[in-house]
């Protein structure tokens, strides 16, 4: 039987590159798989930008109302596929985990989802939620906070301003929205400077 596995990781721990490398190993011994992404993700729009600028084209964009077990066949467009493999798989929903699941189970296709476990309150993902409660496999992908200590949690900064208020999912617009991946001490140690600079208004998660 095929298994569902998760592969999570902070920020920048190498999560696009590692699927890319998976996806190579997989072809360079003659087999075919599929790359999905949520359709929300815009970043590198229906590519995979992985940080070392490396990019792949996705095959597969993951709408907010798919039902991924129905659209099996779509994604595997007519031909014997090896292995599905899922870039930022913590936007999707809890159903869609469930469909991905039923797809390793019922149709032997191992699937590999990439993700994040939290958001930059240190709140879970919908999609992260439920694959830490039903893969068959976890793997932490490890990356360092710039003091050197492991990175657990992702910093949120808006024009160079680290942030703990705001929507989950951000939307660029005219802000340059960027994410550092930090240990709990420097997240904490940046929240407490964020609170003064606010002038000791209470953050919350």
């Amino acid at each position: 039987m095929a298994k569902l596995y998760f592969r999570y990781g902070a920020m920048n721990s190498g999560k696009s590159t590692a699927l890319m490398q998976v996806a190579y190993n997989y072809e360079e011994r003659g087999m075919k798989v599929r790359i999905l992404k949520p359709k929300i993700d815009s970043k590198g729009d229906d590519k995979l930008v992985s940080r070392l600028g490396v990019t792949r084209k996705v095959d597969y964009l993951i709408d907010e109302e798919d039902n991924l077990f129905d659209s099996f066949s779509k994604i595997e467009n007519g031909e014997r596929i090896s292995c599905i493999l899922v870039d930022e798989s913590q936007f999707l929903s809890a159903d869609q985990i469930d469909q991905l699941l039923n797809i390793a189970v019922i149709k032997d296709v191992p699937v590999i989802c990439y993700g994040l476990r939290t958001d930059f309150k240190t709140q879970g993902f919908s999609g992260s939620q439920r694959l830490l409660l039903v893969a068959h496999s976890l793997e932490e992908l490890k990356t360092i906070c710039r003091c050197g200590k492991k990175a657990i949690f992702n910093g949120r900064k808006i024009n160079g301003i680290f942030v703990f208020e705001g929507d989950q999912i951000s939307i660029d617009n005219n802000d340059k929205v960027d994410y550092e991946a930090m240990c709990a001490n420097c997240y904490f140690k940046r929240m407490e400077e964020e609170k003064e600079r606010l002038g000791g208004s209470q953050l919350s998660f």
